[in-house]
């Protein structure tokens, strides 16, 4: 006999009130167009976007993009770059919303798919949503190699866990803003996605994962990951599943 889910989703919901923090370094040619976007998203609520001591006239610009007269946007500055991780628990730190959403400042991800992160958890069946580029949405090809380091530390993350996740390095995470609520960020880079999957995993929260599309971008276009973060992102789930 098949048994009714124990928390059957309910459409009628009310939508949470939703925040989108975006971490920014040197994106000086698609941050404004990316904001743009963003904020084209009725469903956001507050954007706070963190600029992590860009030198590239990302800053300049982004004082422009601050007098455009959206209450919605508010722009933190680090005077020097510190690195992803620091950006984002800056911005987490400023959100109100009762959902969160991480969103960078380039065109990876598409800010028009915010609704299927935030319908599992509008709905009740999801505390934390993550959207996966490995479940069959449309997708630019990967570079190869960037493909490999991401399955290896995705099983990595399945074994150590015991979760049947497809995409831990995702940069679409979504969830209720008391996940991070008194949740402290060590990571300063790249080793925050590991780092807040596995303090997930770790509170017993079983991540719903969505189907997203995902237009990878070439080093010569601005893309910041390298194949020498795979090592510390290893370590740093190796770290969280054996001493905290």
């Amino acid at each position: 006999m098949r048994h009714p889910p124990s928390n059957p989703p309910n459409p009628n919901a009310p939508k949470p009130t939703l925040s989108v923090v975006i971490p920014c370094y040197n994106e000086a040619k698609t941050v404004k167009d990316v904001v743009t976007r963003v904020l084209a998203e009725t469903l956001v609520d507050e954007v706070i976007l963190v600029d992590d001591g860009s030198t590239d006239g990302t800053r300049e610009i982004l004082k422009e993009v601050e007098t455009g007269g959206d209450s919605r946007l508010s722009v933190l500055y680090h005077e020097r770059n510190q690195g992803k991780g620091a950006a984002l628990a800056t911005g987490f730190r400023q959100t109100t919303g009762q959902v969160i959403i991480i969103q960078d400042a380039d065109f990876e991800y598409d800010p028009r798919e915010y609704s299927l992160l935030l319908r599992p958890i509008q709905e009740g069946v999801a505390t934390v949503v993550y959207g996966s580029r490995f479940l069959g949405g449309p997708r630019k090809a990967m570079n190869f190699w960037n493909m490999v380091a991401n399955k290896c530390l995705t099983l990595l993350t399945n074994i150590l866990f015991n979760a049947i996740l497809s995409d831990m390095e995702t940069c679409y995470k979504c969830f209720r803003r008391e996940v991070v609520d008194g949740m402290k960020i060590n990571a300063r880079g790249f080793d925050f996605e590991p780092e807040f999957t596995a303090k997930v995993l770790r509170q017993g929260i079983r991540i719903v994962e969505v189907p997203i599309s995902y237009y990878g971008r070439e080093y010569d276009e601005g893309k910041k990951i390298k194949w020498t973060d795979a090592p510390i992102a290893a370590y740093t789930l190796l770290r969280y599943r054996i001493f905290n």
